[in-house]
């Protein structure tokens, strides 16, 4: 038989080591929480903002990519097309977002590195902290501007809005 002074000492310990890991990994989550918060603050006060090579556009964004302010100089009407500007303008926005979205990975790449300490291997069922980090946006490319559709063989050239033959 074995010692019941002994064993109860034993469990004690055993215990006592338990609550030390426990509040380790409580005081880890803490700090994580804390650091995740500051993170997401930073997070959301990005603002990104590019200017056109012309200087006619300037286009600002917010941490997500979506255009607060768009302004155009003075003369940007006169120096070009209506095509033109809408091609600078949408370069000058996804320059904007490019910026930003380098910004924003900076801000969360010290947080998407993985947990000192990750619950998820100690608790099964417990989720994993890395897979609360939301993962960053990919950064739109530019694209050709869309085409008008040709008009269909069926039109014979005319529009049902057209009342001349009425």
């Amino acid at each position: 038989m074995t010692d019941p002074t002994g064993r109860r000492a034993e469990l004690e310990a055993r215990n006592a080591a338990m609550r030390e890991q426990v509040d380790s990994l409580l005081a880890e989550l803490n700090k994580k929480t804390a650091e995740l918060r500051e993170t997401q603050a930073k997070a959301m006060a990005i603002t990104a903002s590019a200017v056109s090579k012309d200087g006619s556009v300037r286009a600002t964004v917010d941490s997500a990519g979506a255009l607060t302010s768009l302004e155009f100089s003075a003369s940007a009407f006169e120096r070009t097309t209506p095509d033109k500007l809408a091609r600078l303008t949408t370069e000058t926005v996804q320059q904007a977002v490019a910026k930003a979205r380098t910004e924003l990975n900076e801000v969360l790449a010290p947080a998407q590195q993985g947990a000192s300490v990750d619950l998820s291997e100690m608790l099964p069922g417990v989720p994993s902290l890395s897979d609360l980090i939301p993962k960053p946006p990919v950064v739109p490319q530019a694209s050709t501007p869309p085409r008008r559709p040709a008009p269909r063989d069926d039109d014979e050239g005319g529009s049902f809005m057209d009342r001349s033959g009425w």
